[in-house]
């Protein structure tokens, strides 16, 4: 079977790689979720049914690469199961409220659908550096085993999306938009499916800050991307995206640059781990 290549314009000879290898991520957890329900583990339909849809909505991507006024939507069509299943628990800690808070209806209808639809869009736009599609998310996902070590949810995705990341980082493949669908989506359906929405809003800040500056694209039509220099490393003279904030003005090689956005990822991970962890003490 072979895949459809992309180009790697990060690497000086820009050769070819094999893409959308996110479709693994996909048919592995689906069928490691599928088998856990077959032994009636909770959650583990929903989280199935929505990684399957999420991942097809961005292979959609791949396939006709759709404008980012329609993509950024296609979460909500994904967040549907954990609607119709009325999937999570309508009372949340939050770092607002000293107490918990019973949010009702508005909970599938307004949160689930959010959370979804800005979880997934904003890991979809931090890419294009060998590692960042599938490292970022997999620190995230080692956080909620931090936090429930002895919940089977995570073992599946975490074990093939290690593998994956393997791979990515050493430039042999890239998992395209039907695997950061898939992920970002697995990471929003997980913090409702065990309550713990407010770690995920802690630990993705890296991701919000990156869409946040890449609002300019949105605005003003202007391109957020590094430079490949004559050393073969990259620097950027513009602030559009965590990857050109921190490769401003200065060179770094690729693999420097993805490692310290990991470790951006895992400073908001581990406070996540925190203090979601001194909530549920509480």
């Amino acid at each position: 079977m072979k895949f459809p290549k992309a180009k790697d314009y990060n690497k000086p000879n820009q050769r070819y790689v094999p893409n959308c290898l996110g479709i693994v991520y996909v048919f592995v957890c689906v069928i490691y979720l599928f088998t856990l329900h077959y032994y009636d583990y909770r959650g583990a339909l929903p989280l199935a049914s929505v990684i399957l849809l999420g991942g097809f909505l961005g292979l959609l991507d791949d396939l006709i690469d759709l404008p980012w006024r329609y993509k950024s939507l296609l979460p909500i069509i994904a967040s549907v199961p954990l609607i119709v299943l009325r999937e999570g628990t309508t009372t949340m800690a939050t770092y607002i409220f000293a107490e918990k808070v019973d949010f009702g209806v508005a909970y599938f209808f307004l949160i689930v659908p959010t959370v979804v639809t800005v979880t997934t869009n904003t890991v979809n736009q931090l890419g294009g550096l060998n590692g960042l599609e599938t490292l970022c998310p997999l620190i995230i996902l080692f956080g909620y085993l931090a936090i429930f070590p002895s919940n089977p949810l995570f073992y599946g995705p975490i074990l093939v999306l290690a593998v994956l990341s393997y791979f990515n980082f050493k430039g042999k493949i890239f998992v395209g938009n039907v695997g950061t669908f898939a992920e970002g989506i697995t990471l929003a359906s997980l913090a409702i499916i065990v309550n713990m929405e407010q770690f995920l809003a802690v630990s993705i800040l890296p991701y919000i800050v990156n869409s946040i500056l890449k609002l300019n694209y949105v605005i003003f039509g202007r391109e957020a991307h590094v430079t490949l220099t004559a050393n073969g490393k990259l620097t950027a003279n513009h602030r559009r995206s965590l990857q050109t904030l921190l490769a401003y003005n200065r060179t770094l090689t690729e693999k420097r640059l993805v490692s310290i956005i990991c470790l951006l990822f895992t400073v908001f991970t581990s406070l996540g781990v925190i203090l979601s962890l001194v909530i549920v003490a509480v």
